[in-house]
């Protein structure tokens, strides 16, 4: 059980090797490393096509998620039966997106990127933000996650503070 990393843009230089070692930490933290995950960065005209087919928003975004337990309740893992059953599901990285938030308020990329998939891989494990309050759950939880990435890491990782539907 582990991580599939693909990276299908190339738009933006990937640092895969660092991005699967974060990841590989956000679910060590989590409790999750029995399941598998997809993460597969792309580039603004890709994930703006998937924001437009499944959100109906026309618009590139930082991170869409597509959980393999649609109905978890957030802070409950999965309760998987069989081998097939360990997936949480993907998270697909707007890198392209990430990127042209950095720049433009000069964030360094990698350490957001990092933030970004944490957010993604809570949308997995049911955290949502539809409401005032999904959104401080899902921050709060967040909060932990990176702390303690921060903490194994020696990283300053800070969650998303904008709130956003």
């Amino acid at each position: 059980m582990g991580v599939v990393l693909r990276n299908l843009q190339n738009v933006v230089p990937l640092r895969r090797a660092r991005l699967r070692k974060d990841v590989e930490t956000l679910r060590h933290i989590l409790g999750v490393q029995k399941f598998d995950l997809g993460i597969i960065c792309v580039d603004n005209r890709k994930i703006q096509h998937l924001n437009r087919v499944y959100r109906k928003k026309n618009v590139p975004t930082d991170v869409l998620s597509f959980p393999f337990y649609e109905d978890l309740r957030p802070g409950k893992l999965p309760c998987a039966l069989y081998r097939d059953e360990f997936n949480l599901g993907d998270v697909f990285l707007g890198v392209e997106y990430v990127m042209q938030q950095c720049r433009e308020t000069s964030c360094e990329f990698h350490g957001t990127l990092t933030v970004v998939a944490a957010h993604g891989i809570c949308h997995l494990l049911g955290y949502r933000h539809e409401t005032d309050e999904e959104w401080d759950e899902m921050f709060q939880r967040e909060s932990y996650i990176l702390s303690e990435f921060n903490r194994l890491t020696g990283s300053h990782l800070e969650p998303l503070t904008k709130r956003s539907t």
